[in-house]
C-alpha cells in the first residue's frame, strides 16, 4: 500500500536580538582614542621638522614646571644632551653661576666669570686703598691726626674736604693776610709756604692734580672786568709753583679760572672769595 507523498513541513524560527547586544559602542571610544593619539603623533613629527633647536628648547622650557627646582634647561643637542638638575653642582665652574667661561648659545652663562669677578675685587681693593691714602693726606694737612705739616698761622688759610672727585685743598685770603700782592699775580710768602707743603704732601701719591682760581667781585661794573683773566692767571701761577715742588707736568689734568662766579661766602666782595682750589684727583675722575 503506498504512502502519501506530502513530506512534513519544518519551520525554523530565528531569534533576532536588536541593538547589537550589551557591547554597545565601546569600539567607538577606542577608535576615538586611537585617532587622537595618531593626531598628536603627527603633530609632534611636524613640530620636530618645522622648528629649530632653539625653538624646540623654548617649547621644552614652556612645559617645564614653573617651580624653580633647577636653573638648567632641558632640551640638549644630543640624545642625552639635556642636563640634570645637579649639573651645575657637579661640573667644574670658573665663575659665579656659570658652568663654562665661554658658553654656547644653548648654555648661556649666568653671572660673572672668574676673571671678571677677580678684576672687580681688585678694583674695589685699589679704590679703598686710594681713598685711605687721600684720607691720610687730608689728616696730615689739617692736623686731624694730631700732627700737621703747617704752622698755626698757615693752617688758618686752608680748608680740606674729601669728595667723589678727590681731596680738595682750598687756600684762601684772610682780611689781614692776602695770598697775592694787591690785585696781581705776585705770590706772597705765605702762599709760597702753603704751596710748598701741599706739593710735598701730594708727592706721596701719583694721582692727577687740578688747579682752579676764584676771585671776589669788583665794587663797580667795569668795561674790562679782570676777574676772568685774574682767576686763570693765579691758577697758572700756583701750577708752576707746584711743579717746582716736584710734581711732574704730566700729573696736571685741569687748570680753570672761575672768576667771581662761585663765591665761597654770600658777600661777593669778601676777601674769603679770593681762593685757589688744588684737587688731588681720584684715579677714576681723571681726564
Amino acid at each position: 500500500m503506498a504512502h502519501g507523498t506530502n513530506a512534513p513541513v519544518i519551520i525554523k524560527r530565528k531569534k533576532v536580538v536588536g541593538g547589537g547586544g550589551h557591547h554597545g559602542g565601546a569600539w567607538k571610544v577606542a577608535y576615538a582614542d586611537f585617532v587622537t593619539a595618531m593626531m598628536a603623533f603627527f603633530m609632534l613629527m611636524w613640530l620636530l621638522n618645522a622648528t629649530t633647536e632653539k625653538q624646540r628648547k623654548g617649547i621644552a622650557d614652556y612645559f617645564n614646571p614653573t617651580i624653580p627646582v633647577n636653573r638648567v634647561s632641558g632640551g640638549g643637542e644630543g640624545a642625552f644632551g639635556g642636563e640634570s638638575v645637579f649639573s651645575e653642582r657637579i661640573l667644574a665652574q670658573t665663575g659665579t653661576g656659570a658652568a663654562q667661561p665661554s658658553p654656547t648659545p644653548e648654555r648661556q652663562a649666568r653671572g660673572s666669570v672668574g676673571a671678571e669677578a677677580a678684576s672687580d675685587k681688585k678694583d674695589e681693593a685699589q679704590a679703598e686703598a686710594e681713598a685711605q691714602a687721600l684720607r691720610e693726606i687730608e689728616e696730615l694737612l689739617n692736623g686731624k691726626s694730631g700732627e700737621t705739616v703747617f704752622s698755626e698761622q698757615l693752617l688758618r688759610h686752608i680748608a680740606t674736604r674729601l669728595t667723589d672727585e678727590g681731596l680738595i685743598v682750598e687756600i684762601f685770603d684772610l682780611d689781614e693776610a692776602p695770598l697775592f700782592v694787591g690785585d696781581g699775580t705776585d705770590a706772597m710768602l705765605v702762599l709760597e709756604e702753603l704751596v710748598g707743603v701741599i706739593g710735598q704732601a701730594f708727592a706721596l701719591v701719583k694721582n692727577g692734580v687740578s688747579v682752579s682760581g676764584h676771585v671776589s667781585s669788583r665794587p663797580i661794573v667795569l668795561a674790562d672786568n679782570p676777574v676772568w683773566d685774574l682767576s686763570t692767571a693765579r691758577a697758572q701761577v700756583v701750577r708752576q709753583m707746584l711743579e717746582q715742588t716736584g710734581i711732574t707736568p704730566e700729573r696736571f689734568q685741569r687748570l680753570s679760572g672761575y672768576a667771581d662766579r662761585k663765591p665761597a661766602v654770600s658777600t661777593p666782595m669778601a676777601p674769603r672769595n679770593n681762593r685757589l682750589e688744588i684737587v688731588l684727583l681720584r684715579s677714576d675722575t681723571e681726564n
